[in-house]
């Protein structure tokens, strides 16, 4: 018996050393097997975000004189007040996303002088986690601070020093001080946040190109999917899983119309989306003119920003189970090296998978 479960043991070990020596690079499960969550609120990825920072004031200090049972007059006790807390931002490979700032963040004021020489507590800081690679502007959109580093940190509002009570201020000439300092009020700024890289890959096209169909084939994510225009109006994010146990991020960015380098639609929210991914996948609609689709998204990427036109991208063909998406598919042969898939069935998605990865291992050298 214990021959058996020692042979099964060594086969089993055996099968898992095949599998992590394997060369090729596959999903492991290209359609999860798992139900997806049912839960109704959908986490949208937030990648630009404006803060208003407010730091605590400092706490007052405190008027006060001791009087003793063997002394009636001994003389100021007053303490001094607390420092208010600091808004520090702090960069951490935990976190990935803008989802959980707030608006206003404000940390809490320092406690106020007592009497027999206490001085008031000093308040907390309070630390906001960012992304790695978090780029803050201040108001005047100038680059004050880039966190490239885990731990790496960022003050964003100094809090204000406690005020002194009157026992600081006794002399030899002034032996009864009746003078205490106020707290210093904490600076309050505004900066704006930018996540510089937001995901791997991203999924650009028209509206209603199938770009939610095909991040909900390919990864856990559940954006909305509707027969309408402009379903998307934030971006959402899937993590696509590799048997090597790399994940790469592709993100469905809102859909892209003729001038949107001019602001149209979504505009330059939308094109900003674009260039913190490190590849592109024109998703082109196999049953509305795809070749005028191409031409367009070029366009207006090339008008946006002539290196985000450059980059890495690969060209997919979507609804191959329609009749007209097959016969633009030969249409196309002699102009562009196209994918073609169905986003809808699952039609020739592990070729998509595979040239994902390869984009994703250039990009990663």
């Amino acid at each position: 018996m214990r021959l058996i479960n020692l042979f099964k043991s060594l086969k089993l070990i055996s099968q898992v050393q095949i599998v992590r020596c394997s060369s090729e690079y596959v999903p492991k499960a290209l359609r999860s097997l798992k139900a997806k969550s049912t839960r109704n609120t959908v986490q949208y990825y937030v990648d630009s975000f404006r803060v208003r920072a407010v730091g605590g004031s400092g706490g007052d200090g405190c008027i006060s004189f001791l009087s003793a049972w063997c002394k009636d007059h001994a003389g100021p006790d007053g303490g001094d007040g607390g420092n208010g807390g600091h808004v520090i931002f702090q960069a951490t490979y935990s976190c990935k996303s803008l989802n959980h700032c707030k608006s206003v963040t404000q940390a809490k004021h320092g406690e106020r002088g007592f009497n027999k020489e206490c001085n008031g507590k000093n308040a907390q800081h309070v630390v906001v986690p960012v992304p790695l690679g978090t780029i803050i502007r201040d108001s005047t959109a100038r680059v004050v601070g880039d966190l490239s580093s885990e731990g790496m940190m960022f003050v964003a509002a100094r809090g204000g020093a406690g005020g002194r009570g009157n026992k600081f201020f006794l002399t030899d000439t002034e032996q009864a001080p009746s003078v205490a300092e106020l707290g210093a009020v904490g600076e309050t700024n505004v900066y704006t946040l930018e996540v510089r890289s937001m995901a791997h890959i991203g999924l650009i096209g028209f509206p209603n190109a199938g770009k939610s169909t095909l991040l909900r084939a390919l990864t856990r994510a559940r954006p909305t999917v509707a027969p309408y225009p402009f379903t998307t109006l934030r971006p959402h994010i899937g993590m696509v899983q590799f048997d090597d146990y790399e994940q790469v991020a592709i993100a469905d960015l809102p859909g892209l119309i003729p001038g949107s380098h001019k602001n149209y639609g979504l505009g330059i929210q939308f094109l900003q989306h674009a260039e913190r991914c490190l590849g592109l996948i024109f998703l082109l609609d196999g049953t509305s003119s795809p070749l005028q689709q191409y031409s367009t998204l070029s366009h207006e990427l090339r008008a946006y920003s002539p290196s985000l036109a450059e980059r890495r991208a690969l060209i997919v063909l979507n609804k191959m189970d329609t009749v007209e998406a097959r016969q633009a598919l030969e249409e196309l042969k002699g102009d562009l090296d196209v994918i073609a898939i169905s986003a809808k069935t699952g039609e020739n998605l592990p070729v998509l998978v595979k040239a994902l990865r390869d984009i994703y291992d250039a990009g990663e050298r």
